[in-house]
């Protein structure tokens, strides 16, 4: 489901002169559907760097990422949008949502955009906000009111919300609880269960430990300076 082959990517940083900050070198990664792969590394070792690019975020610099059959290295901007829509879940550390949306609603967008019937989507968003114990009052209100650890939480229950062939989880257990994070290893072994591809950064080694099959040290991709 993910083919990563001679990627690279470099940064210009125009406000230091145009220097050029080479992060990713020969870079190659492959994930089966059912599998989760943990990139691991030090900081700033490229981490995020390479997650952003599997989302279609950043453009590589050179190398292929082929998702589900498109290169997105090659792909029109209106395919990269289809992917997301249908093929390509991601849950980040932070909730970016439109002020006034309810959290309930929130959670079911992504059901509603694939032509979901209503009822049913917010069916299931209802489902996953209670599994997350996200109190029921709080479904009504947007959540940018909410603490930050509720944040993720509907976060994670719009992440998968649909049932995503391919998903890319930044940090999911961040900021929760024991029961939660559980919780969220338990939907993370569903969805590799149910043939989900999954690539995820766990700084929790005991969640790592538990949910991913195998691990890729993304700092040996760093290229390195003379």
């Amino acid at each position: 489901m993910i083919s990563v082959s001679g990627l690279s990517k470099s940064f210009t940083l125009h406000t230091q002169g145009g220097a050029v900050l080479s992060v990713l070198q020969n870079a190659s990664l492959t994930v089966a559907p059912g599998e989760c792969v943990a990139l691991t590394g030090e900081s700033g070792s490229g981490k995020s760097t390479l997650m952003r690019i599997l989302y279609g975020n950043y453009l590589a610099g050179g190398g292929r990422v082929v998702i589900g059959g498109t290169d997105l290295t090659r792909a029109a901007p209106h395919r990269i949008i289809s992917l997301r829509r249908e093929t390509l879940g991601y849950v980040s550390q932070f909730l970016r949502v439109v002020p006034r949306v309810p959290a309930v609603e929130v959670v079911a967008e992504p059901l509603l955009a694939l032509g979901v019937d209503e009822a049913a989507a917010l069916d299931r968003a209802r489902r996953l906000l209670t599994r997350l114990r996200v109190p029921e009052p709080l479904w009504s209100l947007s959540p940018t009111t909410f603490s930050g650890g509720e944040q993720q939480r509907v976060n994670i229950a719009r992440g998968f919300a649909h049932a995503y062939p391919v998903l890319l989880l930044d940090e999911p257990t961040a900021s929760l609880d024991a029961v939660n994070r559980d919780t969220v290893l338990q939907l993370i072994e569903e969805a590799k269960t149910g043939g989900a591809a999954i690539v995820g950064i766990f700084h929790d080694a005991a969640a790592r430990a538990r949910v991913a099959d195998r691990e890729v040290d993304v700092s040996q991709f760093t290229p390195r300076t003379s």
